[in-house]
């Protein structure tokens, strides 16, 4: 059990995996976004489109 041996912490470091053996360090900044709650997202509707004005058809002479 040594640097090479994927199963333990040693080995894990030098590989640069992470594992049950080595779990990752949880960040100030994603514990406190995970506790805060959100509020949720209002959607908005769409406003009716408004119709093009009609073109006048030409007359012919």
């Amino acid at each position: 059990m040594g640097k090479g041996d994927k199963k333990s912490r040693k080995g894990k470091i030098t590989m640069g995996s992470y594992g049950v053996t080595r779990p990752r360090k949880k960040t100030k900044s994603a514990v406190a976004a995970s506790t805060t709650p959100k509020a949720p997202k209002v959607k908005k509707e769409a406003a009716p489109k408004k119709a093009a004005p009609k073109k006048a058809a030409k007359k012919a002479e």
